[in-house]
């Protein structure tokens, strides 16, 4: 097991409420990351065609927390990000809009990305990794305000939920404590750095990706472990 699940600041019983499958024996693929990472953004793809490879295992998705309630603007963290999101771009040829960079008035707060995410998760099961995803457009490629309630509401729209009840389940307490629930459980987990991927197979759990990862690479490693030959 990665790290013992342990009670800190959120009940233990919460978080296997919210994660039913921690306590599940059927095998599960756990993606956990940030939709505005940079490197989560360039593993799109590659994470993508995992959980296509395999449509008969679960899949989970973990909102990590990069700089969750972040106060740094990007006229603060510009020249850092545009390196990295060159660096991802060569990798993984992730489209990127660089019109942000420098922006003083650009807060990086990436708590309500995730938390869109886990608002879209308890609306309609199975629809978070696109989500995921359409919130990663928002950010890199249509530089929209991430901090702004009407960018979800667009992204929300978009996926086809009703705007509205999106936007009230988004800006509930609930949600909320739900999504710290995440942040904390991915923390329980060992987590050091996005994205990561971490394979429930039975009572173990196995650390398969702490970085970018190619898709071919993940699927060799997960075909041992479901074979019991080991990660």
């Amino acid at each position: 097991m990665l790290a013992g699940l342990s009670k800190t600041l959120i009940p233990l019983f919460f978080l296997f409420m919210t994660h039913t499958w921690i306590n599940a024996q059927e095998t599960t693929i756990v993606y956990i990351g940030d939709p505005m990472c940079s490197w989560c953004y360039g593993f799109a793809p590659e994470i993508s065609e995992v959980k296509e490879h395999y449509p008969n295992l679960n899949f989970e998705v973990v909102l990590g927390g990069l700089r969750p309630n972040g106060t740094e603007t990007m006229k603060d963290l510009g020249d850092f990000l545009e390196h990295h999101w060159a660096e991802v771009h060569e990798r993984s040829g992730q489209p990127f809009n660089y019109g942000i960079i420098g922006d003083e008035t650009f807060i990086l707060d990436t708590e309500p990305g995730c938390r869109a995410v886990v608002a879209a998760r308890s609306m309609k099961a199975g629809i978070e990794m696109d989500f995921f995803k359409a919130v990663q457009k928002a950010f890199f490629v249509d530089n929209k305000d991430m901090r702004a309630s009407e960018t979800f509401g667009d992204v929300a729209e978009e996926m086809g939920f009703d705007r509205a009840e999106f936007l009230q389940v988004f800006e509930s307490e609930e949600c909320r404590y739900n999504t710290r629930a995440d942040f904390q459980l991915s923390a329980e987990m060992g987590i050091r750095g996005f994205p990561s991927v971490v394979v429930k197979h039975g009572d173990q759990f196995f650390l398969i990706a702490n970085g970018y990862r190619e898709a071919d690479d993940l699927i060799k490693t997960i075909d041992k472990i479901t074979s019991g030959k080991g990660g």
